[in-house]
């Protein structure tokens, strides 16, 4: 069906369009346009893992706990002085081999794992991770780094947080809990959603690290469509196109970063309805 449309708009409007639309429509670019799906994946499940460190990390420093509130702020100190690449390729790995290290002793057995020189010491400790697990592991390290940005704005959200209402829920009864759930964390959420969209950029940005992961996302497949093309028979089919295909990825980028903005200001809209937010109009 889709070398029939081509071959149509090609009639229509010449053979030189329609050679570019099947050059663009061939099965490499088919699988290039379909890695962006790795890309959303890894934005979503890393901002999904983000909120809940964040919202975990903002609760250990605002812990009346000394310890809880230590470990709060050694999460958000520590992680965000790490780059982001060194993290993401550290945690898989690391991840990768401590299971590889249990399944060692678990299935090979301690006397063969001292004696070993290789690694793993028997075939029954090698894991083999599919393109699915490393995106799981993506998203978990994005959601840790990022979690350590989100938790600092959580933290000011909710600091900013009238002290007025929360004391009035108290006195109406509410135990410590329900004031922090039902009063604190509901009302943040119209002061941290302006850091947080940051946030969500930088992270959006760092999802173009997942080629490190072996994962092919549209940053590889936008290197290897790009890379000049050369064969024995028929000689060079294009130069160095890279930054044509980067140019694509950048305007892409830009149009997330758009619908971004977009449903950034819905959400803002939503969460301050009925409340008074200082300096706004």
């Amino acid at each position: 069906m889709l070398e029939f449309l081509i071959a149509q708009i090609g009639q229509w409007l010449g053979e030189d369009i329609g050679a570019s639309l099947a050059y663009i429509s061939n099965g490499k670019h088919l699988a290039w346009y379909a890695s962006v799906r790795y890309t959303l994946i890894a934005a979503v499940g890393g901002a999904t893992c983000a909120v809940l460190f964040g919202l975990l990390g903002a609760a250990l420093k605002q812990s009346s706990f000394l310890p809880f509130k230590w470990l709060g702020d050694f999460y958000t100190t520590i992680v965000r002085g790490v780059p982001d690449v060194l993290f993401i390729l550290f945690f898989p790995l690391a991840f990768e081999k401590g299971v590889e290290y249990i399944l060692a002793y678990v299935k090979c057995g301690a006397e063969n794992v001292a004696a070993t020189t290789g690694w793993p010491p028997c075939d029954a400790a090698q894991w083999y991770l599919s393109t699915g697990d490393y995106l799981v592991m993506a998203c978990v390290s994005l959601g840790i780094v990022y979690g350590a940005f989100a938790a600092n704005v959580i933290h000011g959200a909710m600091m900013a947080v009238s002290r007025g209402q929360l004391e009035a829920a108290s006195a109406y009864g509410f135990t410590p809990r329900q004031v922090f759930w039902r009063f604190k964390v509901r009302q943040m959420w119209a002061y941290a959603l302006p850091g947080l969209s940051n946030v969500w950029m930088l992270l959006l940005k760092a999802t173009s690290l997942l080629s490190l992961l072996q994962i092919a996302d549209i940053v590889q497949w936008a290197g290897r469509l790009g890379a000049a093309n050369y064969f024995p028979r028929v000689g060079l089919v294009h130069p160095d196109w890279r930054w044509k295909y980067y140019l694509v990825l950048f305007l892409f980028f830009i149009l997330m970063t758009m619908i971004s903005e977009r449903f950034f200001e819905a959400l803002q809209r939503r969460a301050s309805r009925g409340m008074a937010i200082t300096g706004s109009n």
